[in-house]
């Protein structure tokens, strides 16, 4: 049974607090776990989680700000620690290279597990998989950051009461599905006629950024999006000064982008009340809006009913 879902490692932004770790989050997506600026304490957080080494099999990073890299060396030797047999991809920005090199050998360690390093110098589509498409957008932040979005292909999802009132049935619908047409009882039955367009779904994550092409890019028609809000309204001279969003940014890119499920996170420590968040970013987003918590899962929106086709 596949599984996607959100795995929510850290929320807080440059300092710590007691209930907001370093940045982390891992998204699991059937066979791909991919692990999203991890932030100093990653590795710990993992292990409360209940998220093993060899869950992860992309690492991606959207800038070289400590709290979303710092943890990258613990979380690179426990992947030769546990014995991680499949390769691990690191996506980053290919201006920081240096910086990931001295993250990745930042101790003496015994190195048995395959990290493949892919820089990302321009954005665009920067792997492709069963996924789908994973692209990078570029954001607008005091040293250069990327966002993610992975994109799922579109396909068709196959409607039974047509199939059986056209009598279609056994090997017949694999063969309809992979010629796209089949002769049945002398009638030509074509692949639309019993299928119903379903959407690939979308998943995009984005940091540190003012607003910006590339967080609407991102945004565009997500399931799910994860999105810093750093900042409230009151502070927004300060966001834009340090290259962040507000709540109500976020909330205004949702809807803008029709987005389904809207995650906030990376919170300033200057605020108390996480609820203040949802409220701000609820006045211009009418959609669920999840306020991110360390250590929480948080499931990417079931895929909406294919409409039946006409008669």
């Amino acid at each position: 049974m596949s599984v996607r879902e959100l795995v929510v490692l850290g929320t807080g932004s440059q300092v710590p607090t007691r209930t907001r770790n370093h940045n982390g989050y891992l998204l699991r997506w059937d066979g791909e776990g991919l692990l999203f600026d991890p932030g100093e304490g990653t590795q710990r957080q993992m292990l409360f989680a209940g998220v093993a080494a060899s869950a992860i099999t992309r690492i991606c990073l959207s800038h070289f700000h400590g709290d979303h890299c710092l943890g990258v060396p613990g979380v690179v030797q426990r992947l030769s620690l546990d014995g991680v047999r499949h390769p691990v991809v690191a996506h980053f920005p290919a201006s920081g290279a240096e910086f990931f090199a001295r993250l990745r050998h930042a101790s003496v360690f015994h190195e048995t597990a395959e990290l493949v390093e892919a820089p990302v110098a321009e954005p665009g589509v920067i792997a492709t998989g069963v996924f789908g498409r994973l692209v990078a957008r570029r954001l607008e932040h005091p040293v250069e950051s990327f966002g993610y979005q992975l994109v799922e292909p579109d396909t068709r999802r196959m409607l039974p009461e047509r199939l059986a009132a056209l009598g279609v049935q056994g090997p017949v619908v694999g063969r309809l599905q992979r010629d796209g047409a089949v002769d049945v009882d002398g009638r030509r039955v074509e692949l639309d006629e019993v299928s119903a367009p379903r959407r690939g779904q979308r998943f995009a994550f984005v940091m540190d950024t003012r607003l910006c092409d590339g967080v609407f890019e991102l945004a565009d028609r997500a399931d799910m999006l994860v999105v810093e809000s750093t900042f409230l309204s009151a502070d927004a001279a300060l966001a834009t000064r340090y290259g962040h969003l507000t709540a109500a940014q976020a909330g205004r890119v949702a809807a803008e982008c029709g987005v389904r499920k809207l995650v906030l996170t990376h919170f300033s420590q200057r605020y108390g009340d996480a609820g203040l968040f949802r409220a701000e970013a609820a006045e211009a987003f009418g959609g669920e809006i999840v306020v991110a918590e360390d250590i929480s899962r948080i499931a990417v929106p079931t895929r909406r009913a294919a409409r039946l086709v006409a008669e």
